[in-house]
């Protein structure tokens, strides 16, 4: 039996949500849980009616009409509750009103508090952020902004960001986000897509200690956006609470044809919050998730599923009370910052900090979370494990006793991970390892206040998601590797892909392996103990610190070069993470120097992001294909990784693959 590291307490557990759900669908269904293996078996049981419970639970603002679930037993065409209506931003604000109302001091505490490393730091309170959204709204629909209309956005993690998307969805419109980090291609990539109705950018952001100006690549993304009517420039340093204030003095001005928002905010006064009815699935967020070809996939969520799975994770498995102060180190261009901001509706406040997570080894971001008095702390195996490798002491320099929770997702943390959060981060914390991602813009496996931690593993699925380990005859595993799926419809399912009309995409990308049945793209373990233990990906999706990206954005950029012929791209497990490992077949008397090493990397960094930018580039004479020419990069990982190759007799060339086997550049 391995280690437990915390268990609840009676007490502990009664006072959490899912104590209270527990109690109420006990009484409603004269029904008893021993368990939280109990309560997520009934979960799935009666799936429809544990969301529409959940409705009510929640004190959900919207209108309820009609089936819980349309198409039940077709998963790809299923519907949550087609017939009824939800807003999420009326959400947000009206649930953040009501789950604060009761609470001392709740209109004149921080409720976003901003840092960016040791340059910028200012909090609003939420009567300024109420009012912040409003004058938005009222800016966004003299634009001309309607329902339907996509807002795009290279946007750093700011207070600003968050009211300028409450106020785009408040009117209906869809949000979609990446981080300033991305290169000009790798923006276009995704934004084009959508065909933007406004673009939201900043004058600056901060990265270790150095301002990096925005206007120019803006600029040149704009020249290619042509649906873009009018361009908003978040003013990075300026505090906002001023702007709150409708007797402020504003002197921003436009900026080579984008408006700071500081000039648009102070055109309008703060009137009371409307909101555009819309249908529980109508388009929320588009998220991007890329493949091993073509642009990234636009992934496009409902408002009535995103608000419905992120509250079900924050208050009834993260246990988020009312003024808790909730933090997850994360960019906009990662499905947790949408986590994060939901919580704005459990009546959270929340914390943001933008820069280098290590800028002086750290010290800033624990600061941080120390001055704020930080309950829930959410960040990345990889960060865990760097904080390790330095020989961090977080809870000798810094006072986190306030934090009841550590979450940590992105990548698999390890079991001395575990050892480290509980021995020099907080020892009492419940250690919440959690996975899902951008797919279902939420957590498939995670924690939850009824279940102890146990060393290395993940404890428990999420309620409702009637998931399985499946091998790839379907048979349910346990104690082995195999198929993460989930065998009925949830929520979160995305409601389409964009520019995807036959749902060719949508059900390639998920249900093409099973029938009928989710098929996630996660190697996992189901251990005895009933947790989960993840391994990384069973596709080739590329997943560096947690941060999924395909490998056409990079094949994409070294295709640009004469020198190289073709490529071929995998992540290799590297030190409790993933790193990119690129092959590359040269022109014939070429040989890969340090020189075009640099050339080659340097072209990924400038069109992609930093993170697409491959640890170790190797050249080989052959990349090896399937008989119908395609690359195979999940036999290449296999073969780098040593690990058995499935389906062998597929390959063209499979005498290729002994060119990848025991590189030693590969071994440091």
């Amino acid at each position: 039996m391995k280690k437990v590291l915390w268990e609840p307490t009676k007490a502990s557990f009664e006072a959490t949500a899912l104590y209270r759900l527990k109690t109420n669908l006990e009484k409603k269904h004269n029904t008893h849980f021993e368990n939280y293996t109990s309560l997520w078996k009934w979960t799935n049981e009666n799936s429809q009616t544990f969301w529409t419970e959940l409705w009510d639970f929640f004190g959900i603002v919207g209108e309820r009409k009609g089936t819980a679930l349309e198409n039940p037993t077709d998963f790809l065409n299923s519907k949550w509750f087609p017939e009824s209506s939800v807003n999420y931003a009326e959400n947000l604000v009206k649930l953040a009103e009501k789950n604060r109302g009761s609470q001392p001091n709740a209109n004149t505490v921080p409720f976003l508090v901003f840092k960016a490393e040791d340059q910028v730091e200012f909090t609003i309170t939420y009567p300024e952020f109420t009012k912040l959204v409003s004058k938005a709204q009222q800016a966004l629909e003299a634009m001309g902004l309607q329902k339907g209309d996509r807002v795009a956005a290279m946007v750093p993690n700011h207070p600003a960001t968050i009211i300028l998307m409450t106020a785009a969805t408040s009117l209906g419109a869809i949000w979609s986000s990446c981080s300033p980090d991305f290169g000009v291609q790798g923006v276009l990539d995704r934004m084009s897509q959508i065909d933007p109705k406004i673009f939201i950018t900043s004058d600056f952001y901060i990265y270790n200690g150095k301002k990096l100006d925005l206007k120019e690549k803006t600029t040149e993304i704009l020249k290619s956006l042509a649906t873009v009517k009018n361009t908003i420039m978040i003013g990075f340093d300026q505090p906002l609470s001023a702007l709150a204030n409708e007797t402020s003095t504003h002197t921003a001005h436009s900026l080579g044809g984008m408006t700071a928002l500081s000039l648009i905010l102070g055109n309008h006064s703060a009137k009371p919050l409307k909101f555009v009815k819309i249908e529980f699935n109508h388009p929320l967020f588009i998220l991007f998730s890329s493949g091993t070809t073509g642009v990234p996939k636009c992934i496009t969520h409902g408002h009535g599923g995103t608000l419905f799975q992120h509250m079900k994770e924050h208050q009834l498995h993260g246990d988020i009370r009312p003024l808790d102060q909730l933090f997850y180190f994360t960019t906009c261009g990662w499905m947790m910052w949408n986590w994060l901001v939901t919580g704005i509706s459990s009546g959270a406040n929340i914390l943001l900090y933008e820069g280098a997570p290590f800028y002086k080894d750290a010290k800033e971001l624990f600061k941080f979370l120390e001055q704020h008095k930080c309950t829930q702390f959410g960040t990345s195996a990889k960060f865990i494990d760097s904080c390790k490798k330095a020989n961090l002491t977080p809870n000798k320099d810094f006072n986190l006793s306030s934090m009841r929770t550590v979450f940590s997702t992105g990548s698999p943390l390890n079991e001395d991970g575990f050892d480290y959060v509980y021995e020099h981060i907080n020892p009492k914390v419940q250690l919440g390892s959690i996975s899902g991602g951008t797919d279902i813009i939420a957590c498939f496996v995670l924690s939850n206040p009824w279940t102890p931690v146990i060393r290395g593993e993940i404890s428990a699925a999420g309620l409702a998601f009637d998931m399985d380990i499946w091998d790839d005859d379907k048979t349910p595993l346990v104690g082995e590797k195999g198929e993460l799926v989930c065998k009925q419809s949830f929520p979160s399912k995305p409601v389409f892909f964009w520019n995807d009309p036959t749902q060719e995409k949508f059900k390639k990308a998920y249900f093409e392996k099973f029938e009928n049945v989710w098929c996630h793209g996660d190697y996992v373990e189901k251990t005895l103990n009933g947790g989960y233990i993840i391994y990384g990906r069973s596709d080739a999706t590329l997943n560096p610190g947690g941060v999924r990206i395909g490998t056409a954005e990079i094949y994409k950029q070294v295709e640009m070069l004469d020198e190289v012929v073709e490529s071929i791209v995998i992540g290799q497990n590297w030190s409790n993470d993933v790193r990119v490992v690129l092959f590359v077949k040269l022109r014939d008397g070429l040989t890969l120097d340090s020189a075009l090493i640099d050339k080659i990397k340097n072209q990924i960094k400038k069109n992609t992001t930093p993170r697409h930018v491959p640890a170790k580039v190797l050249q080989v004479q052959n990349i090896p294909r399937t008989k119908s020419g395609k690359i195979v990069e999940l036999a290449v990982r296999q073969t780098v990784q040593g690990e058995p190759v499935k389906n062998v007799e597929a390959l063209a060339n499979p005498e290729a693959l002994s060119e990848y086997k025991a590189r030693p550049e590969l071994k440091d």
